[in-house]
C-alpha cells in the first residue's frame, strides 16, 4: 500500500515552486489563484524572497502548502495513495490530497491559521528546543517537572523529540535533559511555541474558521497527528484538526501505524525530503520516494 506524506514548516527554501511555475500550465493557474485568495504575490517572494522572508509564518505555511499540493496535482495520476498524513501543517496538504478539502477552503484555512499562530506568538515570549537521544517518557518527565509552561510537541521519529513553552522554561528543560544525557538540547529558530498550550488564542481563532468550512468524505484515510490513526469521518477529522495547534505532533506514532495498517512505501510529496528521513528512523526498511516529474 502506498502512503503519501506531506511535510510542515521548515521545509521552505527561495525558489521553491519555479520550476513547477515554469513548466506546467496548471501551476501557473493555481499560483494565480493563490495570489489572489491571499490578497499579496506570494509567488514573488517563492520564487525570489530572501530566506528571512520565507521564514515569516504567513508566508512560510501557505508557501509550503501550496508547493505540496500543486505538486500533488501535477502527479495526476501517480498521485493514488492508499493512505495520507501530514506533519503539522502538511495535515492541510493530506486533506486535499484526500479530497476532504477543496484547494480553496484548504489555503484559506492555512492563511487564516499562519495569521493566528503569528498573533499567539505575539502574546508571549516562547520558543522550541530539539532534544536529541533521550527516551520520550524522560523527556516528558523533565517537561512536567520544569517551571514554567514547557510541553513535548513533536515526537519526530525514535530519539527525536521537540518541546515547546515559554523561553525560560525551555532553557531550563534543555540544561536538564543535557545533563540527563541528551546528545543535544538546542533552541530551533521559531517565533513561537507551536502546539503548546499557548497556541490556545490561534486554536479558538482557527476553530471558527474549520467549523464553517465544508469538510467532505475522504478517497482514502488520514492518519492525523492528533489521533495517529486511520480517520475517514469527516467530523473526526476536523475535531483533530482543531484540537492539532495545542496538542503534540505524534508523528513516530502515526507511521508506526501506517506500516502496521500495510503501508509498504512512503512518497513525500512538497519541497524536502526531512520526512523520508524520518521514516526511515522508524523503520530504515520501509522504501520512501520523492516523486518524479
Amino acid at each position: 500500500m502506498k502512503a503519501f506524506i506531506y511535510p510542515g514548516q521548515g521545509a521552505q527554501f527561495s525558489g521553491m515552486g519555479l520550476d513547477l511555475y515554469e513548466k506546467y500550465p496548471q501551476a501557473q493557474d493555481m499560483f494565480h489563484e493563490a495570489n489572489k485568495i491571499l490578497g499579496f504575490s506570494i509567488t514573488d517572494i517563492m520564487f525570489e524572497g530572501t530566506v528571512e522572508q520565507l521564514k515569516e509564518t504567513k508566508v512560510t505555511q501557505p508557501a509550503i502548502f501550496l508547493h505540496s499540493v500543486i505538486l500533488h496535482t501535477i502527479l495526476g495520476d501517480q498521485a493514488k495513495p492508499d493512505m495520507v498524513a501530514g506533519h503539522s501543517l502538511g495535515e492541510f496538504s493530506a486533506l486535499v490530497a484526500n479530497k476532504t478539502l477543496k484547494f480553496e477552503d484548504a489555503l484559506k484555512l492555512v492563511s487564516q491559521r499562519a495569521l493566528a499562530m503569528q498573533k499567539a506568538c505575539e502574546l508571549q515570549d516562547s520558543t522550541m528546543a530539539a532534544v536529541l537521544g533521550l527516551e520520550d517518557e524522560l523527556v516528558e518527565a523533565v517537561c512536567a517537572d520544569t517551571e514554567g509552561i514547557v510541553v513535548a510537541a513533536n515526537y519526530n521519529c525514535p530519539g527525536q523529540i521537540v518541546i515547546s513553552g515559554e523561553v525560560d522554561a525551555i532553557d531550563r528543560a534543555c540544561e536538564e535533559l543535557k545533563s540527563r544525557g541528551a546528545k543535544r538540547a538546542i533552541k530551533l529558530p521559531v517565533g513561537g511555541a507551536f502546539h503548546s498550550p499557548l497556541m490556545e488564542p490561534a486554536r479558538e481563532e482557527l476553530a471558527k474558521a474549520i467549523e464553517n468550512t465544508t469538510f467532505s468524505k475522504p478517497i482514502c484515510p488520514i492518519y492525523q497527528n492528533v489521533s495517529t490513526f486511520a480517520v475517514n469521518s469527516p467530523e473526526e477529522i476536523k475535531k483533530n484538526l482543531i484540537f492539532q495547534l495545542t496538542a503534540p505532533v505524534k508523528w513516530t506514532h502515526s507511521v508506526k501505524n501506517m506500516i502496521a495498517d500495510g503501508a509498504t512505501s512512503f512518497t513525500e510529496v512538497g519541497p524536502g525530503k526531512v520526512l523520508q528521513g524520518l521514516v526511515k528512523k522508524v523503520d530504515r526498511k520501509i522504501l520512501t520516494h520523492t516523486p518524479e516529474i
